[in-house]
């Protein structure tokens, strides 16, 4: 603040800096859409922030089988921990049956149940034909009181054991004490109608039977709901930043063109999974299959599925690459920066047994699938699987050249990120010179900053950007509308995708 003067001397007055430290957007904040645990999942419908696979499954219940719901999310989130993800958002949709074709909603998806004497059983994960769960009761004591037993639940490979179980609400072994918030696989509660102390049932296993049998024309699947999540002021919108969109296993072009429209919205861009049922010979025979996925420099397409030790059966199960292609984004970007394409030898895919057997492809199939703009992930001796193109989903139109290459865009979206997240201090401030230099000296440092750490094309700063603010970018027309206008450029580094090595004899030359 200005000094007030009374003697001869000197006198100090400190003055605010001029200069603004840019601080860089993230690159890999991920957020992943799509059906997730319908008996643990803490809050549907709602942005959830997770660190770390152990995060999904306190939040979201963590992995689950069955052949009526979609777990595609579940087993993308833990790839994409597992191959180099730190960071993300989880948006967990409620299931529910729906008929078909035009997914009315019939009812909400219902625990199973098992009725053991006095007791109801409920199960705390999804049950079908293939997953079975039941109750045994062994043990038992008929004195009363009190009334004990000892109580077994099988689901798969996962069983456990209450032993000396009792049926006396005051005892420290009361049933409901000993199971409900601690068992993992059930709660537990009295019949309706059931006398206060009960009786447990001295019989075989008791298998649990769905509340209501699922008609074989129904689905989970409801096209509504992830549309909704694209909402205009909704919870997701309402994130402040994120920079990559998962929808695992979702190939719905309606989904699909929702998704990468609220991605232009929010500078973020899209991963998307090839439909699940093509092949590498349907789409070199007929690339217009591939019409149905919309079209936007906010995405990329990635194919075939991949194959995976499936935890909770062993047995060897396919995934929708996207979660694990975003965990290789996530990797990229930590060890070389955003601008490097996430492709190459170098991103091996971890947790993965390679591709499914109808996604083998040979060289010259993986160049038609480059140039329809499918990125490719093959599988290489020695190397395992990895992925192998970085194309945008525009890159066979000739007027979106200049955002042909993945890394190129995402760099260009990381640049509109940081900028919009740190000049906002510039509002209001009186539209002249000091302001002007003020941004252009905030705005180059950041742009220097990038090109110290090899983030683009040139030997020198004036070669690989350009950032202007002055008279010449914000007119006396522009300063009377409220406006001020930088012009940031950059030259941006792409990806050599065609290694081309000319070998030629020389004759009758002799090296000295």
């Amino acid at each position: 603040m200005p000094v007030t003067t009374s003697y001869p001397g000197i006198y100090i007055e400190e003055l605010p800096s001029t200069s603004r430290t840019i601080a860089a957007a993230p690159t890999s904040l991920t957020v992943f859409i799509g059906y997730t645990h319908p008996f643990k999942t803490k809050q549907f419908n709602k942005p959830v922030r997770i660190f770390n696979f152990a995060d999904y499954e306190r939040e979201f219940g963590g992995l689950y089988r069955n052949q009526y719901l979609d777990n595609s999310v579940a087993y993308a989130v833990q790839q994409f921990f597992l191959n180099g993800g730190s960071d993300a958002y989880v948006v967990g949709l409620e299931p529910g049956f729906h008929s078909l074709p035009g997914y009315t909603y019939v009812e909400a998806f219902a625990a199973a149940q098992a009725a053991v004497g006095s007791l109801v059983f409920e199960a705390l994960e999804p049950t079908d034909a293939s997953s079975v769960m039941t109750v045994a009761v062994s043990n038992t004591s008929v004195v009363a009181p009190p009334k004990t037993a000892d109580i077994t639940i099988t689901y798969g490979s996962r069983v456990e054991t209450y032993r000396n179980v009792s049926l006396l609400p005051g005892s420290p072994d009361f049933i409901e004490t000993r199971i409900n918030g601690i068992s993992g696989l059930v709660t537990v509660s009295k019949a309706s109608g059931a006398p206060d102390h009960g009786s447990f049932a001295n019989q075989g296993p008791e298998p649990f039977v769905y509340a209501a049998t699922p008609n074989p024309s129904w689905t989970t699947f409801n096209h509504n709901q992830f549309i909704d999540v694209f909402d205009e002021g909704g919870l997701l919108d309402k994130v402040d930043v994120f920079n990559l969109m998962v929808i695992p296993g979702v190939s719905h072009a309606g989904i699909l063109s929702n998704a990468l429209t609220f991605c232009e919205r929010k500078q973020a861009f899209l991963i998307a999974d090839a439909p699940s049922n093509y092949t590498v010979d349907a789409i070199v025979q007929t690339p217009t299959i591939l019409d149905i996925i919309p079209k936007s420099t906010n995405g990329a397409l990635y194919f075939p599925y991949l194959t995976s030790l499936d935890p909770l059966t062993g047995a060897t199960i396919p995934i929708p690459p996207s979660g694990t292609v975003a965990g290789v984004f996530a990797r990229t970007d930590t060890n070389r920066g955003v601008w490097k394409a996430p492709a190459g030898l170098e991103t091996t895919l971890r947790n993965v047994t390679g591709v499914v057997a109808e996604g083998r492809m040979t060289d010259k199939q993986a160049g038609v699938l480059n140039e329809e703009a499918v990125n490719a992930i093959r599988t290489f001796p020695g190397v395992g699987s990895v992925v192998f193109g970085a194309r945008t989903l525009v890159a066979k139109n000739l007027s979106f050249q200049q955002w042909k290459y993945v890394p190129v865009r995402r760099m260009a979206l990381f640049i509109e990120q940081t900028l919009y997240r740190n000049l906002g201090w510039a509002l209001f401030e009186p539209n002249d010179v000091p302001l002007w230099t003020a941004l252009r000296t905030s705005v180059d440092a950041f742009m220097l900053s990038l090109f110290r750490q090899g983030a683009f094309q040139g030997t020198k700063p004036s070669e690989a950007f350009l950032v202007q603010c002055d008279s010449s970018t914000t007119t006396q027309a522009d300063i009377d509308n409220g406006r001020v206008n930088i012009v940031v450029g950059f030259r941006p580094l792409k990806p050599a995708e065609f290694v081309i090595v000319k070998i030629s004899q020389l004759a009758g030359q002799v090296q000295a």
